[in-house]
């Protein structure tokens, strides 16, 4: 009897729902319009991501003009990324408009990352496409 109790639950065990856990998004990855590579990397408990390269070389769209004359070749593009379900969220500054959306992004195969800012508490978002380069 105790052997079929045991039995039971180790099947209803088995049967519960497993939380989907995230794919770690760390690499270089460059961004759907191919001008900007991004590296993306554990900044303690959080994923953070960083400008590499790029075709522009200031920050000249940033909404504080004192960093319009800033290199663009080590921004913080993303910050304070923690896992949300499958995937992750956090902040996503966007220089070709020089504002900072709510974000996520998440692996979507070991090559690409779809990644989505958004505005208005997520009403509106843009999604993107971007690609492992390493």
């Amino acid at each position: 009897m105790k052997r079929a109790i045991l039995a039971a639950f180790g099947l209803a065990f088995l049967s519960l729902p497993v939380n989907a856990q995230s794919a770690n998004p760390s690499g270089t990855w460059l961004t759907q319009s191919g001008d900007t590579r991004v590296r993306i990397a554990q900044c303690g408990a959080v994923y953070c991501g960083t400008i590499v390269s790029s075709t522009y070389e200031k920050d000249t769209n940033n909404a504080d003009p004192k960093l319009r004359d800033r290199n663009i070749v080590g921004v913080r593009m993303i910050w304070d990324a923690k896992p949300e379900g499958d995937g992750y969220s956090g902040q996503l500054y966007n220089p070709q408009d020089g504002k900072t959306y709510t974000g996520k992004f998440k692996v979507m195969s070991p090559t690409t990352l779809q990644l989505s800012g958004c505005v208005l508490g997520g009403l509106i978002c843009r999604s993107q496409t971007w690609t492992k380069t390493n």
